[in-house]
C-alpha cells in the first residue's frame, strides 16, 4: 500500500481528510463524514512502510521522543498534505489534511466582506477561531494572499507544519516552518522583531509565552493573523484570559483591548445541494464598547454587544450568518437549525423575519448577515420615505388645486377683459365710421359754401356800380 496512491485518491474524491490506522481500511471525510474505503485493512507492516517513506530523521526522532509528529507533505501534481503521526495501542497511525496547491481567495470562500476590511489594517491583533476542520487555515491563507498580491509590505508566517505555499506579489513573504526553520513560535516571534516585517501570521496560539508574543507584537505596531480552537468571539476572550494566571489577567485584559480588530469564529455546514460545505461565520469587531466590555472583564456581554451592532460595524453572531445562508438558500432549515448553538433564538429570528419560513421548515430562497440587515434598513427607509412620498404629493395636490383655482379666476378675468376689448374694438369701429360721415357731411357742406361764395364773388363783379353815398357830419352819419 502506497501513501502516494492513497493521497492521490483522497484528492481525486474531493475528501479533506485522509485516516490511517491497522486493521482497518483506509477512511476518507467527505462533506464531514468519516467513510471507509472499499479496500483491504491496513496493516502493522503497511503502516511502519508508509511513515518511513515520508518521514525525515528529524521527525522520526521527534516521533519517538513525544509519540506523536506534525508533519507538512506534498505530493507532486497533487497537493500538499498536513499530517500527524502517532502512537495508538501500540502502533503507529496517521491522519493528513489536504491543502490545495491553489490558494482560494476572500470572495471565492464566499466570505463577508468585511474580512477585506481586516486585511487593510496597519496594526493589531485579528483571530480566526474555530474546531478542527472548520476552514480556518484556509480563510487565513485567502486573507494573506489577498495582503500579499495588494499590499507593499514584509509578512512573515511562522507555522508548524507549513501548510499553504505562498508566493510573492507586491508583498515579500517569508515562510518559516518549526522543526526546520526555528526551534518554537515564541523563538520565530521574537526573531520576526529584528526581520523588519509589516504582517505576521501565526499559525496557532498554543501557550502563554506565544500568546503574550503575540499581543506584543502586535502592540508595537504590526499586523497579527492568528489562529484559536475556540467556538465563540466570547469563548476566545476567555480562553486568551485563562491562559494567564490569575495576578496577570487584569494587565492582559487591557492589552487585548487595545490590540484586538477582530475574532472571526467559524464553523463549516453542509450545503443544501450536496455540493461540500460552506463556511458560517461569527465576527466580532474591536469597537468601542467591546474595548470597552474587555478591559472590564463583562465577556459575558459581548455577544447582546454583538448582535446589536450589524448596521455600523457589520458585526455578526453565528445565528445571524445561519439565517444568511438560510434565506440565500445555500442551507437547509434543519441544517441550521442543527448547527446552531443557540436553535431557539435561531427560531425567534426567523419567525420575526420569515414567519412562513419557521412554520414550513423550508428555504425562502451566503454568509454575510450584515447584507440582509442592510435589505430590511433599505426596505424600511423606503417605506419611511413612500409615506413621506404621500404626504407631500397630497400637499402639492391641494397646493395644484388652489393654483388651478386662482388660474380659473384668472381665466375667466382675462376672459371678460377679452370682452370688454371686443367692445372696445367695435365702438371704435363704430365712431371711425361716424367719423367719416361726418367728415364727409362737413366736406359737403363747405364745398356748398365755397360755390356760394364763388357765385357771390362773380355776381359782385359783373352787377353796375353803386351811387356814391352823400358823406354826412354830425353825431349820425
Amino acid at each position: 500500500m502506497d501513501i502516494n496512491e492513497l493521497l492521490a485518491m483522497m484528492t481525486r474524491h474531493g475528501a479533506s481528510d485522509l485516516h490511517l490506522k491497522p486493521r482497518r481500511p483506509p477512511l476518507l471525510r467527505l462533506n464531514g463524514k468519516l467513510l471507509p474505503l472499499k479496500a483491504d485493512p491496513v496493516t502493522i507492516e503497511d503502516m511502519d512502510q508508509m511513515v518511513t517513506q515520508i518521514l525525515t530523521p528529524i521527525q522520526k526522532r521527534k516521533l519517538e521522543d513525544n509519540m506523536a509528529v506534525d508533519l507538512g507533505y506534498g505530493v507532486p501534481g497533487v497537493a500538499r498534505f498536513r499530517g500527524n503521526v502517532f502512537m495508538q495501542r501500540g502502533h503507529l497511525a496517521a491522519c493528513f489534511r489536504r491543502i490545495p496547491y491553489e490558494i482560494k481567495s476572500i470572495d471565492e470562500l464566499s466570505l463577508p466582506k468585511v474580512i477585506y476590511d481586516f486585511c487593510k489594517l496597519n496594526m493589531g491583533l485579528v483571530l480566526i477561531t474555530g474546531p478542527t476542520g472548520s476552514g480556518k487555515s484556509t480563510t487565513l491563507a485567502g486573507m494573506v494572499k489577498y495582503v500579499t498580491n495588494n499590499r507593499h509590505v514584509h509578512l512573515i508566517t511562522i507555522e508548524d507544519p507549513m501548510e499553504f505555499l505562498f508566493s510573492d506579489g507586491l508583498a515579500s513573504i517569508s515562510q518559516r516552518e518549526l522543526g526546520t526553520d526555528t526551534n518554537s513560535f515564541a523563538e520565530a516571534l521574537r526573531n520576526a522583531m529584528r526581520q523588519d516585517p509589516d504582517v505576521i501570521m501565526v499559525g496557532e496560539m498554543r501557550d502563554p509565552v506565544t500568546i503574550q508574543t503575540v499581543i506584543t507584537a502586535a502592540e508595537t505596531g504590526h499586523l497579527v493573523f492568528s489562529t484559536l480552537h475556540t467556538n465563540t468571539a466570547t469563548q476566545t476572550i476567555d480562553r486568551i484570559l485563562d491562559s494567564f494566571p490569575a495576578d496577570q489577567q487584569s494587565q492582559v485584559r487591557a492589552q487585548l483591548a487595545q490590540v484586538l480588530r477582530a475574532v472571526v469564529s467559524m464553523k463549516l455546514v453542509a450545503r443544501k445541494d450536496g455540493q461540500g460545505r460552506v463556511a458560517a461565520l461569527e465576527v466580532m469587531r474591536n469597537s468601542p464598547k467591546i474595548a470597552n466590555l474587555i478591559e472590564k472583564g463583562k465577556t459575558a456581554d459581548l455577544h447582546e454587544e454583538l448582535e446589536s451592532s450589524v448596521g455600523y460595524y457589520r458585526m455578526q453572531s453565528m445565528n445571524h450568518s445561519l439565517l444568511a445562508l438560510l434565506v440565500h438558500g445555500v442551507i437547509t432549515y434543519h441544517e441550521a437549525m442543527e448547527q446552531s448553538g443557540d436553535p431557539e433564538d435561531l427560531s425567534l429570528k426567523l419567525r420575526k423575519m420569515f414567519p412562513n419560513l419557521a412554520q414550513e421548515g423550508d428555504d425562502v430562497s451566503e454568509s454575510d448577515f450584515a447584507e440582509i440587515h442592510e435589505l430590511r434598513e433599505y426596505r424600511r427607509l423606503y417605506e419611511e420615505q413612500e409615506e413621506k412620498t404621500k404626504m407631500l404629493l397630497a400637499e402639492k395636490g391641494q397646493e395644484i388645486a388652489k393654483v388651478q383655482a386662482v388660474v380659473g379666476s384668472r381665466d375667466e378675468h382675462i376672459r371678460q377683459l377679452e370682452g370688454r376689448i371686443e367692445e372696445m374694438k367695435q365702438e371704435a369701429e363704430r365712431m371711425r365710421g361716424d367719423f367719416a360721415r361726418l367728415k364727409e357731411e362737413a366736406q359737403q357742406k363747405i364745398d356748398k359754401l365755397m360755390e356760394r361764395v364763388r357765385d357771390l364773388n362773380q355776381r359782385m363783379q359783373t352787377s353796375p356800380a353803386a351811387p356814391a353815398v352823400e358823406k354826412k357830419s354830425g353825431l349820425f352819419r
